[in-house]
């Protein structure tokens, strides 16, 4: 395979192997662990444009007559739009993670690729509230069965103690992809800040900033065919494809939860994802929508024209996003020397209590450029330390013929309850808080979001009840 040759890396001769995790990698290692993540980062890349255009998408859909919705109905449909964006990525996780044991982890990521590229362009020819909603579960199924199936390669592939590392690595690279959504928002959004856009008009509908962010989205695409020519299956998958009776057993959610172990650590694992995606995408991500409240008002005030205000917003949302990646680049990585000393378990107790405190600071503080460039670099380090421990942990709790399944349930199905959180975040904002609006347009997504925060405890509470997996094998 143009000179790389599969290996089987499972092996423990990699625990006599002294300096540098990297140094054991071989060029098929590292060709594997670059196709992963850049399947995942285009993943979250998308995730990402979907974050930064979804208040713009709305307020133009939910526009009757030349009215513009005001800004606690767009926080109310913002979170329904995003619950049933996480219930598509529950979905699809659930699916494809099945499938990725089934026909192998290389097949089910072409897939998913497919699926989250193409209908995050479908995105952009949306005409009102609820065909938009509906691309975005369409999209969702494809970025939910992406992660689960690219870990499960990576841990398969890498020797033992290169592991952890690497899948520390490739869930770091994700917030290259946020990042580049960020780039995209801050470009477009300066463009339509000029007036680039006024006069564009594609099939009776105007071109705004958000409609290119979702056509940009289609790019992911080509990596598909990438894969597909060139990817191999890994051998632990192979030997388990081969043997009958283990076969027939691989991706069998009955199975999983037949076995007492497995079905403890599918459950728990599972709410320890449900704390960190309901803090992220129920209040960390809000904080863009949060920051472009303040800019809004801001930017009014100095009496700027409509598309100045709406360019400004976007742009500075943009730099928002890319202060959050930034941070979250540094924290997953962070996380994986962190676990490398102390274990899996005390690392997530830090994480948890890093972004709780964190992101309670956020909502309440920020109200100003300055805060932007450190508080929400801070936030995002912390927040986003916790995913790089689903990537590395989740892998290490399966057995390779349910692994692509058990780490598809703890990340996805979580999700599913998860959901609730962006649409809970937005009724707390617009029928709780609403009232505080007459004061400050921004306290009632504040007070909602520092309410939401409440979750990060519950990661701290099912620690306990799972084990501890630093220097130990893959389960077979």
């Amino acid at each position: 395979m143009h000179g790389l040759d599969p290996i089987d890396s499972g092996s423990s001769s990699s625990d006599s192997f002294s300096g540098p995790w990297y140094k054991e990698l071989t060029r098929y290692h590292w060709y594997v662990l670059i196709v992963a993540a850049l399947g995942w980062l285009f993943d979250t890349m998308d995730q990402q444009l979907f974050v930064l255009a979804r208040v713009p998408a709305l307020t133009e859909l939910m526009t009757v007559d030349g009215v513009k919705p005001d800004i606690t109905m767009v926080s109310e449909k913002s979170g329904l739009v995003t619950a049933i964006f996480l219930i598509g990525w529950a979905s699809g996780g659930l699916a494809f993670g099945a499938l990725g044991d089934r026909i192998g982890r290389a097949k089910t990521m072409v897939l998913t690729i497919l699926a989250y590229s193409l209908f995050t362009g479908l995105s952009a020819l949306s005409v009102g509230f609820w065909d938009f909603a509906f691309y975005r579960f369409l999209t969702g199924l494809g970025v939910g069965g992406e992660f689960a199936v690219g870990v499960s390669l990576v841990a398969e592939v890498m020797p033992d103690r290169a592991r952890p590392f690497a899948l520390g690595l490739l869930q770091a690279l994700s917030a290259i992809g946020n990042i580049s959504a960020a780039f995209i928002s801050m470009g477009l959004g300066k463009l339509e800040q000029e007036g680039i856009f006024t006069s564009w008009v594609v099939a009776g509908v105007a071109v705004k900033a958000w409609r290119l962010m979702f056509i940009v989205g289609i790019l992911p695409a080509l990596l598909a065919v990438v894969i597909r020519r060139s990817l191999k299956e890994p051998e632990r998958w192979q030997k388990v494809a081969a043997e009958g009776e283990t076969k027939k057993r691989a991706g069998s959610y009955a199975e999983l939860f037949s076995h007492p172990t497995w079905r403890k650590h599918a459950i728990f694992g599972m709410l320890l994802a449900f704390a960190g995606v309901v803090g992220l995408w129920g209040v960390g991500f809000f904080t863009f929508d949060l920051f472009g409240i303040v800019l809004k008002e801001s930017f009014e005030k100095q009496g700027l024209a409509p598309e100045e205000v709406s360019g400004n917003v976007t742009f500075w949302k943009g730099m928002a996003s890319l202060m959050i990646n930034i941070g979250a680049f540094f924290g997953i990585y962070a996380f994986a020397y962190i676990t490398h000393f102390t274990g899996r378990k005390p690392a997530f107790a830090v994480a948890f209590t890093a972004a709780l405190v964190s992101t309670v600071s956020v909502f309440w503080f920020l109200e100003s450029f300055s805060q932007m460039f450190w508080m929400v670099p801070i936030m995002g380090f912390c927040q986003l330390a916790l995913f790089g421990g689903y990537a590395i942990y989740f892998p290490e709790l399966f057995p390779t013929h349910l692994r692509s399944t058990g780490t598809s349930f703890c990340y996805n199905v979580g999700r599913f309850v998860a959901a609730v959180g962006p649409y809970g975040l937005g009724m707390l904002a617009s029928k709780v808080y609403g009232s505080y609006a007459t004061i400050d347009p921004s306290l009632p997504l504040r007070y909602a979001g520092v309410t939401m925060c409440s979750v990060f405890l519950l990661g701290l509470v099912v620690l306990p009840f799972l084990p501890e997996t630093k220097g130990k094998p893959l389960p077979e």
